[in-house]
């Protein structure tokens, strides 16, 4: 008798349940039980939600180039004067009237925009939070790389695609020498860096408060975005940075804007091989790990722990694959992503040292 784990023939059930959801599978394939469903009173609802799943997974690139549209458009930041009517609206976004009412209507039923009354036309909740966040405004344009990217996903999966826009965007990713980078190669993502970033430090600081730490190195600290909201979160603390020189540079010209160039130190530097600083109690590395693969990743935390004292504290803050409640984020979206910019554990050098 074979037990019930045992290998079989490929495509063969291997115990009671595997045969149980190929039945399932098979009913819910057939075009007869999906009629019935669909009729039935009590399973209606299901069928309809999981219509309308279907459908939102073939139309979802449609649906983020609608909200792309609104951001390069400014919608947002127009209807956030007031509420308007299309005939208003259509020459301030420089178009016909009928593609006016057309991007209205489709932002809408997205819920970023909301009919007031029967002519006009105000924020939407989703658009409102959209209004008050440059990071996540600058994020929807950045991804037009990625929708480039992703415009032949068979061939990216198989590697077909030796250059990708993602990949020439974060240099760093496939570069040899990451730290002899040049200011202009890396200025366009840490700009993004920097604008996304208060969207991390205040979920950071509500999760593991920084007041009872002496010193904070931030390694991988981009322009310092996350130093300057923890100088602001814990006063007392002193603060490092340790990232790229030319990113280093700029991250010294913020502190100084920022007035904390006295009590926040910057190093330059390339965690592959030079030694990080020492003297903090604390290290974070604010979405830094995800994008490299395993070798990489350990490498960094074993340098991370050299520089930490006995009683050090390491603070991770990454984006998991795996995450309940977050699966189309982490597997789906980063997944994708990854493999598109050409690092993290997924990505096409996920063998390379240097990813």
């Amino acid at each position: 008798m074979v037990p019930a784990h045992a290998a079989t023939p490929e495509g063969t059930p291997r115990n009671w349940f595997d045969r149980l959801l190929n039945w399932r599978d098979g009913l819910l394939a057939s075009a007869a039980f999906q009629r019935w469903a669909a009729a039935f009173p009590l399973t209606r609802p299901i069928a309809r939600r999981r219509a309308r799943a279907l459908f939102d997974l073939c139309a979802g690139f449609v649906y983020s180039q609608v909200l792309l549209a609104c951001v390069r458009l400014h919608l947002f930041d127009i209807l956030a004067e007031g509420p308007q009517t299309a005939e208003v609206l259509a020459p301030r976004l420089s178009m016909p009237l009928d593609a006016a009412r057309r991007l209205l209507a489709a932002a809408v039923s997205l819920r970023l925009v909301e009919r007031r009354g029967s002519e006009r036309f105000g924020l939407g909740d989703l658009g409102a939070a959209l209004a008050g966040n440059p990071g996540i405004v600058a994020m929807i344009e950045h991804h037009a790389m990625l929708y480039a990217d992703l415009h032949d996903p068979v061939a990216l999966l198989r590697g077909h695609s030796a250059t990708t826009e993602l990949s020439k965007y974060w240099a760093y990713a496939r570069a040899n020498q990451p730290a002899a980078l040049s200011g202009e190669r890396i200025e366009a993502y840490s700009t993004l860096m920097t604008l996304s970033q208060p969207l991390i430090a205040g979920e950071v600081f509500a999760a593991y408060p920084l007041h009872r730490h002496r010193c904070l190195l931030d390694v991988g600290g981009g322009e310092g975005a996350f130093v300057i909201a923890a100088a602001a979160h814990a006063p007392q603390l002193q603060l490092m940075l340790f990232d790229l020189p030319p990113v280093a540079e700029r991250a010294r010209a913020r502190f100084v804007a920022a007035g904390i160039a006295q009590r926040a130190s910057t190093f330059g530097g390339d965690f592959w091989s030079d030694a990080l600083p020492r003297g903090a109690d604390i290290v974070s590395l604010v979405r830094v790990l995800h994008d490299h693969n395993d070798d990489t990743a350990i490498g960094l935390l074993r340098a991370v722990r050299r520089s930490l004292p006995a009683n050090g504290t390491l603070l991770l803050a990454e984006p998991l694959a795996g995450t309940p409640g977050a699966e189309t984020v982490g597997d789906a979206y980063f997944g994708f992503y990854l493999l598109a910019m050409g690092g993290g554990a997924r990505g096409p050098c996920a063998n390379s040292p240097k990813c």
